[in-house]
This record gives C-alpha cells, structure tokens and sequence, in this order.
C-alpha cells in the first residue's frame, strides 16, 4: 500500500459514494465507557485486566472465569447511552449512504439510531452470550441472573461446556462472514473514516488497508498517532464528540 499524496483538506467531504466507518472504543469515551489503550485506558492501567479478554487464559482458569462474569455485570456500558458522535453518524447515514464496522461491543450505534443492518459488530456483542463446545446461545442478562443466584462460573444447561460473551477474545478466531462483510464495506468506499480506534488489532485495523487500496479517502480522528496515518488523507486529533459532529455538517453541506 503506497503512501498517499494529500489533497485539499476540504476536498474529500464532498466527494461522492459510499462512507465506510470504522469505530473503536475512542467514540465511546464521551458516554463513559472508558477506552483499553489510551493514556487513562482500562489495559494501561491495569495490564492483568487484559487476560479476561485472552481466550487460551479464559477456557483454562475458573477463577478468571468467575472474575470475568463479575467484570462483565459492572461493565459501565450497561448505563452508557450514546453521545453526540453516534448521533452525528446516524444524520450522516440518513442522507448519505453509510455503512459501519465497529470494534465496539456497546451496541451504542444501534441504539443511537443506526439501523441494526447497516453495522457490522466485527467483535461480537456484550449482549448475549454462547457456549464454546455447543450451540447454545442465550441473552446475557439471563446468565448474570444465574451468577446473582450463586453460579460464579455458570456452565451450559445444555452440554455443561463453557459459557461466555459473545465477543471475540484475543486469540480466537475471527467469525468469517463479519470479516467479509467488513473488507467488502471498505473496498467499495470512496471515503473511509478511522474513529477512536489505536489501529493496532488485526483485522479491523487492515480495513483501512483494503480502503486505502481501493482509492478511498482515509480519515484517521483519534487523539493519539496510529500505524496508518502516513497513509491518510486527514489526520484529525480534536476530541472525537467535537470533530465528528462537525465533520458531519461540512460533509452534508
């Protein structure tokens, strides 16, 4: 992937076609869900909180196991609701033809007003939950019922396997089809814009790789530097509640 020669900086936000957007947990912040690599992020602060995240450690320890399900019921995104930033992306999908992948697993786009077909959850969701050795699925309230009624590590009703969010942890594979719904997001957009997202986790980060490649316009807004702003056409370091609803009314003036 070459790196890319600027353009005026106003150029690309009138420029026609698809929007493709990638969120990370930095469009979250404002609505009190803190981030995991910023400065003040959950992982910098506290590095042990990042193996209830690591699959190999999760399926091993019950005691992190029994952790996990008490991290998840005091997660802040059960009180979080969404912020201008998500709002600002749902009036650019109302007149625009926008399509997001988000590493989220807030459902905060959704519930802002983004319909539920025009997300991609490219990390799963905080919401439900599944087992690893079955096909049992269930809602996560319903499991965090179970561990306030005595079951610390609560096993599936079904196999007596495992049970866990259905999110992807580091070090297990990637659900297929959302990667593929992801990169053809990315390759048939004619601008594509990185928001509050370090860059750092494959695949999602690749999106703007594919994007970049297919001749979309990258826009990197996010407070600190990512692997992929030498090849973005605007960087934009304001905080993101700020820059994003602006950036919004200049592309639909």
């Amino acid at each position: 992937m070459p790196p890319r020669t600027l353009v005026i900086m106003t150029q690309w936000r009138q420029r026609p076609g698809p929007i493709g957007v990638l969120t990370g947990a930095g469009i979250s912040t404002d609505s009190g869900i803190p981030d995991f690599r910023g400065p003040r992020g959950v992982w910098t602060k506290d590095p042990i909180a990042e193996l209830l995240s690591t699959y190999p450690h999760y399926i091993a320890d019950p005691e992190l196991r029994q952790r996990s399900w008490l991290a998840r019921r005091d997660n802040p995104a059960w009180r979080a609701t969404p912020n201008d930033a998500h709002r600002a992306l749902v009036r650019l999908g109302e007149n625009r033809d926008v399509s997001i992948i988000t590493q989220n697993i807030d459902r905060l786009h959704q519930r802002a007003g983004t319909p539920a077909d025009r997300v991609v959850e490219i990390h799963g969701n905080m919401f439900e939950v599944v087992c690893v050795d079955c096909d049992f699925t269930t809602s996560m309230a319903a499991t965090l019922d179970r561990v306030a009624a005595g079951e610390p590590d609560p096993p599936c009703p079904d196999c007596g396997g495992i049970l866990k969010s259905a999110t992807i942890m580091f070090g297990q594979a990637m659900d297929a089809g959302s990667v593929r719904a992801a990169e053809t997001i990315a390759a048939g957009s004619a601008v594509f814009l990185a928001i509050g997202t370090s860059l750092q986790v494959e695949p999602a980060a690749s999106m703007c790789a594919v994007a970049v490649d297919s001749g979309a316009d990258l826009i990197v807004i996010n407070a600190e530097p990512t692997p992929y702003d030498r090849y973005a056409t605007e960087m934009i370091r304001e905080p993101i509640g700020e820059a994003l609803p602006r950036l919004v009314r200049e592309m639909l003036s």
